[in-house]
């Protein structure tokens, strides 16, 4: 595994610190992080976000989506059915499971719903308006010329 020293960032910048806190965990994390269940993180427009995770076997009841210091966490747990069953082949998996996404400043959790085996959570970017670009008027420090009206000369 590859590390990155990230010690001229913190002598040459202030304040981003949590970006290098956050490239870490996320460099330490993807060798340690379970590929199940199978998710999909796709853009719906220039300020949405769908992540689509594949839960089949799970109820809602089961399902869990909370969002908690800037992170999105989906959990799963199969509620025990008191049933005995024998099985020939067990493909789908309906072990517990919890996913962690993290989440930019401004973005926020719309919607979650759960369709054909499918959990859809919806997110979108608000950016406050302190924040966005603002032209800023230049004013000049002199005073303005008089105009000088023009003569004709014949």
């Amino acid at each position: 595994m590859r590390t990155f020293d990230f010690t001229p960032l913190h002598r040459a910048t202030i304040g981003f610190d949590q970006i290098a806190n956050l490239m870490d965990r996320a460099l330490s994390a993807d060798a340690a992080q379970s590929s199940y269940p199978p998710y999909n993180i796709e853009k719906t427009d220039a300020d949405s976000y769908r992540i689509s995770i594949a839960v089949a076997g799970f109820a809602e009841e089961d399902l869990s989506v909370e969002v908690k210091e800037n992170a999105l966490v989906v959990a799963a747990k199969k509620a025990e059915d008191g049933e005995e069953r024998t099985f020939l082949h067990r493909g789908i998996a309906t072990r517990a499971f919890e996913r962690r996404f993290t989440l930019a400043d401004h973005v926020r959790v719309t919607g979650a719903s759960l369709e054909n085996g499918m959990l859809h959570i919806d997110l979108h970017r608000e950016v406050p308006e302190a924040l966005k670009p603002r032209r800023i008027e230049i004013s000049s420090s002199r005073p303005a010329r008089p105009e000088i009206e023009a003569k004709t000369v014949n």
